[in-house]
């Protein structure tokens, strides 16, 4: 018996079915023993009190399981992670350290915003991945439908592995198109599978996909084209397994498989898939980081031969075992007891214990190997993002990518005997949601919370009553504006200070205004000849303008990008120092950048709205309201789909609005588009 291992992670929009899926894999994987179901309540994998009365996963669950296969016993740990955009990070996250990943798609409502999310956040990632189309026993279900979706919305090149028999009350079962079998699921837990023979009223269809599956995988697997040409009839079942996990692996196409969930249908064959399909942690290209101290690139293999390295991308604040670090092992082998250090901090420290998550509950490990996702107990300062290696061997690998926030709120606890512990509990939820900021306003003295959107902020006050006990008074939303320069300047900056003893100087000349449209951030040229200023104080110039974007010179707000060529200066052989440079830079900026024109920006969402015929009118004129700008109407399974771009400060209330406009026949889903310049007349308002 050999054991491998699956890192996957499981991604669609709220709704689709994800946890629903979760639960019937941990049921058939024989870890939990009753299927719980969101509408119940009862489920494994949303633990948290929030999680049960909204019916949506909040936070990444982790937990592992096994699943046998012909013999061999294949380890899965599993990732639920939210379907909400608010929650994005933890799907950022998420993704970060799985290897590949099932995408849920409800049959009837098929590729929605926030798959497409997902979807392409997991592209970024390079991940191989599975689609499952359930809910095939629901109204309007219609797998072909859905699979011209996945194409045409996500750019992906769908690989039908099964195709339904029957949809909606009439969905039965799934044709295997590489076995070329039908299956069905004998009794209502699921647990039995009849293989038949192909219903006449089925052939023609499935022969189609079949071919379409053969000539798909000759078109993107060389070694299976050579077959295909040479003889299609003696195709072997081993032949076209091999092939799917070839072109699986290279990510070239995606295969595609349904079921209905709920009714516990199609689960196995999934499981089955993910073991045969996707690939196991030593099979992915070597590990790339850097050496932090001199910047150049390593590579590891991704076995437990190699020198040990891991990555924290979850920090949890357990009521009984305190601090644990979740964390990705991707090469080596640590065991309890170990020295590591973390290349963040240059720290080292001991590792307490080393445990096994299975959702809420903990197993303790001896060790944990390359391919594992553990937790680890007796890490003090561990953040979301930090690696974690060998002193002997230190590497730096790729951080996480946190989302910046866009909505914030002042907030305060309502009681004062409350205010010793409200600090100590903001720190605590800040370590575990990296998304969250939390500041201090220095003019009005006022504590702001800023996060990802409404439902963020709403879960994280929460969370701080229920987990916390304390209660919070909250201000009314506050939209994160940006701010953006519209002209060039040359601006000279001159630094002299004596006081007795070595002075300070600093010269420089440069020209600052807006950067490239579509970039983010600084954008700085060093045209300096002839060291007029040594080439050691150039960073500090750098940093000292990296770090005046912050506040811009309108409102405070930071500058969404800005271009800064540095010209000319001069520097003094023995009062000029490396800082001396970084303030001028700073001073330059606010001298400068009031010059230069500078207009306010603001968050604008990608917004779909779900509604049905009749209230057509009422979303338009809404959204026209809200300064929107509807991009499309679509119409699917008897609906209206609107898709429009909306200021964020137009969206507070959005949803309780919407409900109240369509009788409760109306879903809407928000998400981060990109930023836009402010209306003039809105601008004068804000400013004054």
């Amino acid at each position: 018996m050999k054991y491998n291992t699956r890192n996957i992670g499981i991604i669609a929009h709220v709704d689709a079915g994800k946890t629903t899926l979760s639960e019937r894999i941990l049921y058939y994987t024989g870890l939990i023993h009753k299927i719980g179901n969101v509408d119940d309540g009862n489920t494994t994998m949303d633990k948290d009190i929030q999680e049960r009365n909204r019916g949506i996963t909040i936070s990444s669950a982790a937990i592992s399981t096994q699943w046998k296969k012909d013999n061999n016993v294949y380890n899965i740990n599993l990732i639920d992670t939210p379907g909400h955009i608010d929650f994005a990070v933890e799907v950022e996250r998420s993704l970060r350290v799985l290897d590949s990943v099932v995408a849920v798609f409800c049959a009837s409502s098929g590729v929605q915003p926030q798959t497409e999310n997902v979807w392409f956040q997991a592209e970024k990632h390079g991940i191989s991945k599975v689609c499952f189309i359930n809910k095939m026993d629901r109204v309007g279900a219609n797998f072909f439908a859905v699979l011209n979706d996945i194409r045409n919305k996500l750019n992906a090149v769908p690989m039908a592995l099964q195709i339904p028999i029957g949809a909606e009350v009439h969905f039965e079962g799934v044709i295997d198109l590489i076995k070329m079998k039908a299956l069905y699921w004998a009794d209502e837990n699921g647990e039995t599978i009849v293989e038949k023979e192909i219903p006449d009223n089925s052939i023609a269809e499935a022969d189609e996909y079949r071919t379409t599956l053969l000539e798909t995988l000759a078109e993107y697997d060389e070694t299976f084209f050579e077959i295909f040409m040479d003889n299609e009839q003696n195709i072997t079942v081993e032949m076209i397994s091999e092939a799917i996990q070839r072109v699986c692996r290279s990510g070239s196409a995606v295969l595609v498989l349904c079921g209905s969930a709920f009714k516990n249908k199609g689960i196995q064959p999934l499981l089955d898939a993910v073991v045969t399909y996707l690939p196991a942690p030593d099979q992915l290209a070597d590990l790339q980081g850097k050496d932090p101290h001199t910047q150049e690139m390593i590579t590891l293999e991704r076995n437990e031969a190699a020198a040990f390295s891991g990555l924290v991308f979850k920090v949890l604040i357990d009521k009984h075992m305190g601090r644990l670090a979740m964390l990705r092992v991707y090469s080596g082998t640590i065991k309890s007891g170990d020295t590591l250090l973390n290349v963040r901090t240059g720290e080292t420290f001991r590792i307490s214990r080393i445990l096994q998550m299975q959702s809420d509950k903990t197993l303790s490990l001896e060790e944990a190997k390359a391919g594992d996702i553990v937790a680890l107990t007796g890490i003090k300062d561990a953040k979301t993002g930090d690696s974690l290696s060998s002193s002997d061997k230190p590497i730096l690998l790729e951080a996480i990518t946190i989302p910046t926030p866009v909505i914030r709120i002042a907030i305060e606890p309502k009681t004062n005997g409350d205010e010793k512990s409200f600090g100590l509990v903001l720190a605590k939820i800040q370590e575990e949601d990296p998304s969250l900021v939390v500041e201090r306003d220095a003019q009005t003295g006022e504590t702001l919370l800023s996060g990802l959107g409404e439902l963020h902020l709403e879960v994280t006050l929460e969370k701080i009553r229920l987990n916390h006990g304390i209660e919070i008074n909250r201000g009314k939303p506050k939209v994160s504006y940006r701010e953006i320069l519209t002209e060039t300047k040359v601006h000279r900056e001159k630094l002299s200070k004596q006081n007795g003893g070595s002075g300070q100087f600093a010269d420089i000349s440069f020209e600052i205004g807006p950067g490239n449209d579509h970039e983010h951030g600084l954008e700085f040229i060093n045209m300096i000849k002839g060291g007029v200023i040594p080439t050691e104080f150039i960073p500090s110039v750098e940093k000292g303008f990296r770090e005046a974007m912050e506040n811009g010179p309108l409102k405070g707000y930071p500058l969404e990008n800005m271009k800064v060529t540095l010209l000319d200066g001069s520097f003094h052989a023995q009062d000029s120092a490396a800082f001396d440079f970084e303030i001028a830079a700073r001073e330059g900026f606010k001298a400068a950048a009031k010059g230069c024109n500078p207009k306010l920006m603001e968050p604008i969402m990608q917004v779909e709205i779900q509604s049905i015929e009749e209230y057509t009118g009422a979303v338009t004129a809404d959204i026209n309201r809200r300064r929107g700008i509807i991009t499309s109407i679509d119409e699917k399974s008897g609906r209206k789909i609107f898709a429009a771009e909306v200021p964020l400060a137009s969206t507070f209330g959005y949803i309780s609005d919407l409900r109240t406009l369509t009788s409760g026949r109306a879903s809407i889903s928000m998400r981060l588009s990109h930023y836009a310049l402010v209306p003039d007349f809105i601008a004068n308002t804000l400013i004054t």
